[in-house]
């Protein structure tokens, strides 16, 4: 676990650690990424402060810090950083989305041809505007863009007693912030775009678009070229390997998920039998069962021994006996 302190005597040295993107090496099959951390608050920190500090968002340190009061956690309290993830089950090429983990996953290679994954927090779309899934790509990058509010939001805004204008132009007032980047879906309104409320990020509130901390849609829009693929997933149930350990993270439905659509036990069982067809372990499904109900978003280890693929199994050290009953760890 790492241990980190929020000591920001300066403002630009704070606005400096924020620039910084969370960049982790990517290994040949590998499955996990980050630690996980805690800071201790200072008087006037607010959970969200401490979210944006460490490139988190709101909903996901309040889960991993229930109990905790919000906007006044108080000075010394111990604040939990949730800062390990498993990666989705998906092709790890251009920017993946999964909407229940509420992160945007960016894999390519850096100056050294070496393979990296970028992370970084997201608001996506509630109730009433969902972000759709699927695979599309960017087509046009914008600079201080004019937002344009579809019919359809400037008719609800009004319905709340708000009018708003066909167009915001760039500026403190426009909510896509300095950057946008659009992506090709038909009808052309969803956006991955930055923000003028950065409290926000991290919750299911926009109209539909994928929205950023301001400082970490600009590293993103510096790096991701037009053409890029961009896919959208909802993977509320993750499975991943950790050095022949099976590990679980669960994710809270996407609000306004049908009844029927929601997983339950029955799909965690097929998660994992999937997860386990070809590396066969022992499972520890009171664990597994727990890790579902709690869905705290936090890989957890749910596998009893470890597995040994066949040129490790076959060491003369390593007796199969002593590899099927290897001792837990955390």
């Amino acid at each position: 676990m790492i241990l980190m302190q929020t000591k920001w005597p300066y403002a630009a040295l704070f606005v400096a650690c924020l620039a910084r993107a969370q960049v982790f090496p990517l290994g040949a099959d590998q499955d996990l990424i980050g630690e996980p951390g805690q800071t201790t608050a200072e008087h006037a920190d607010t959970l969200p402060d401490i979210a944006r500090r460490y490139h988190l968002g709101f909903d996901e340190i309040g889960i991993a810090n229930p109990g905790i009061d919000v906007w006044l956690p108080g000075a010394g309290t111990t604040v939990r950083l949730p800062m390990q993830h498993l990666l989705p089950n998906v092709p790890r090429t251009g920017i993946v989305v999964d909407l229940p983990d509420g992160r945007l996953y960016y894999f390519r290679n850096d100056a050294h041809e070496r393979a990296v994954v970028e992370t970084y927090p997201i608001s996506i779309g509630q109730m009433d505007w969902k972000t759709p899934i699927g695979v599309t790509k960017i087509v046009v990058k914008e600079r201080n863009p004019t937002w344009y509010p579809p019919k359809s939001v400037r008719e609800k805004h009004l319905q709340d007693g708000e009018v708003l204008p066909e167009s915001i132009p760039p500026g403190p007032a426009n909510p896509l912030g300095a950057f946008a980047m659009r992506l090709g879906i038909p009808g052309g309104a969803y956006l991955i775009h930055g923000t003028n409320l950065p409290v926000g990020v991290g919750m299911q509130i926009t109209h539909g678009c994928i929205r950023l901390y301001p400082e970490d849609i600009e590293t993103l829009f510096k790096e991701v070229p037009v053409g890029m693929s961009v896919r959208l997933v909802n993977e509320r149930i993750k499975t991943g390997w950790v050095d022949g350990a099976l590990y679980l993270e669960v994710h809270h439905a996407l609000e306004a998920t049908a009844p029927a659509d929601i997983e339950d036990l029955t799909a965690l069982t097929r998660a994992v039998v999937a997860a386990t067809a070809s590396r066969r372990v022992i499972v520890d499904w009171d664990t597994a069962e727990r890790v579902f109900g709690e869905a705290r978003g936090e890989p957890t280890r749910i596998s009893v021994d470890r597995w040994l693929a066949p040129a490790q199994a076959a060491k003369p050290t390593l007796s199969a006996q002593s590899s099927r009953y290897a001792a837990k760890t955390p």
